[in-house]
């Protein structure tokens, strides 16, 4: 099988990939387990100062990295330039805390001695999405190197070069060969990775089917999986709020990376005190969003990743328009080449539509009027999903509470977007998938929490 590359933004060919075979495929995993076995043993010292060049390298060439994103699925240059940049942050983060955050806990018993012990659990296998091609690699890699696991990526097909190139960057920071590798491969063999021997764990970013498919394989292997899979966040806005903040932020969330974000506001709840006002102001903001070539400045709003990804989100609009979803801008696909959509504004979305239950991903925001606080959280949950939502209130006791307390997902936000943070737990409930990325909780998900009890003679 080949895979191809094709830039989004003109349908261009970018580069070809041959699959690589059975036996290569064996190789390569047999190298990596050989040298996790090694680096295992190895200080966190050791691992930190190879980490600690991962971040110099990430810093040094964010440039050349970002053009790559943008050529390979469309990421706008300079939210490519960040996304580098919070790469290179994550792995500092882990250099720095790693040897903390799995220091064995002493446990009170009657044991002369007895504490619990992290150890790193072999080679974790990462099935990784085209979204963030370097960010959701490096939330993985950095935790899981740090602990002493070697790690094999199997990355999206049409950002194989985006894969090629971290195991490049790991390998010119210093790790050792084969550590991390990059595997350039089909559906089928991904699933004879998963039940391969040498294969300790499976963590994968994805669609909710492509998540299902996955653990269902680590099931029958008996291997540890973490999944983070698909969104359609709430983004609640209370009669209280600031609605010129609320505003301005939800369009970053809604629309930033063209909308192809499982952790983007996608449902904005909105009471109808101040919905009148949100709607006029979220729709005079949206136009003014500029569509067009990701690498040119000024652009907020690049290409959808494929041609394909794009029809399927226009067919959720045109289903949520055809059940009585309005249009209030957008909606329409561009003429001429590549996978563009344009910013879009659903309102008088209800319960059924496609716009209500699915999740978007791409530039489609969903307004959905609302009475008041009890309705709002009602909505907010009524949804398969469960990764992060966010509540918009000048009372923060009030926010604060509805975040901690009524809000089910992963996570919350008070006056704020849903996003990922190094330092904070990253992950969902339900559709959403279970286990956690980032944090003390992230680099703890593939380790062998190891009890030790000691007695005396």
């Amino acid at each position: 099988m080949v895979f191809h590359s094709i830039n989004p933004a003109n349908g261009e060919k970018v580069a070809s990939y041959d699959e690589i075979g059975r036996e290569a495929v064996q190789g390569i995993l047999e190298q990596c387990h050989a040298a996790q076995k090694r680096w295992r043993k190895t200080t966190f010292a050791e691992r930190a100062r190879s980490m600690h060049a991962v971040h110099a390298l990430l810093l040094a060439n964010k440039k050349a990295y970002a053009a790559l994103m943008t050529e390979e699925m469309g990421k706008i240059y300079p939210q490519g330039i960040a996304e580098v940049e919070k790469c290179a942050l994550v792995c500092r983060y882990y250099a720095d805390n790693a040897e903390r955050f799995l220091a064995s806990e002493d446990v009170a018993t009657e044991a002369h001695h007895s504490f619990v012990a992290f150890k790193p659990l072999g080679v974790v296998l990462a099935v990784m999405p085209w979204n963030f091609p370097l960010w959701q690699v490096f939330r993985f890699a950095a935790p899981t190197l740090m602990a002493g696991n070697g790690a094999l990526l199997k990355h999206a097909s049409n950002v194989f070069g985006c894969a090629l190139l971290i195991e490049r960057i790991f390998r010119e920071a210093g790790f050792p060969e084969h550590l991390f590798r990059s595997l350039v491969i089909g559906r089928s063999q991904t699933t004879e990775v998963i039940h391969n021997a040498l294969v300790a764990a499976i963590t994968i970013t994805s669609s909710v089917d492509a998540g299902r498919a996955v653990a269902a394989e680590a099931g029958k292997a008996l291997k540890k999986c973490v999944l983070e899979l698909g969104g359609s966040d709430s983004f609640i806005v209370l009669e209280d709020a600031d609605v010129e903040r609320a505003v301005e932020v939800g369009i970053t969330s809604r629309f930033q990376n063209s909308g192809q974000s499982c952790i983007a506001a996608k449902r904005f709840i909105i009471v109808e005190a101040v919905y009148e006002r949100f709607e006029r102001h979220f729709v005079e903001k949206a136009s003014r969003l500029t569509m067009g070539d990701p690498m040119s400045e000024g652009v907020d709003i690049g290409p959808l990743a494929r041609i394909d990804l794009r029809d399927e989100l226009h067919d959720q609009v045109r289903r949520s328009v055809g059940a009585g979803a309005r249009l209030l801008m957008g909606g329409e696909v561009p003429a001429g080449p590549g996978a563009f959509y344009p910013a879009t504004v659903l309102a008088d979305v209800t319960k059924g539509m496609a716009a209500w239950s699915e999740e978007l991903f791409g530039p489609v925001a969903t307004l959905i009027r609302v009475r008041d606080e009890k309705e709002a959280i009602e909505v907010a949950n009524d949804t398969e999903f469960g990764l992060g939502g966010a509540v918009w209130t000048r009372d923060l006791a009030r926010g604060e509470r509805i975040a901690a307390a009524e809000i089910e997902s992963g996570a919350a936000f008070v006056n704020d977007m849903s996003k990922s943070d190094p330092r904070m737990p990253f992950g969902g409930i339900r559709h959403s998938g279970y286990g956690r990325e980032l944090s003390i909780f992230g680099i703890r998900e593939f380790v062998n929490v190891h009890s030790v009890w000691v007695r005396k003679t």
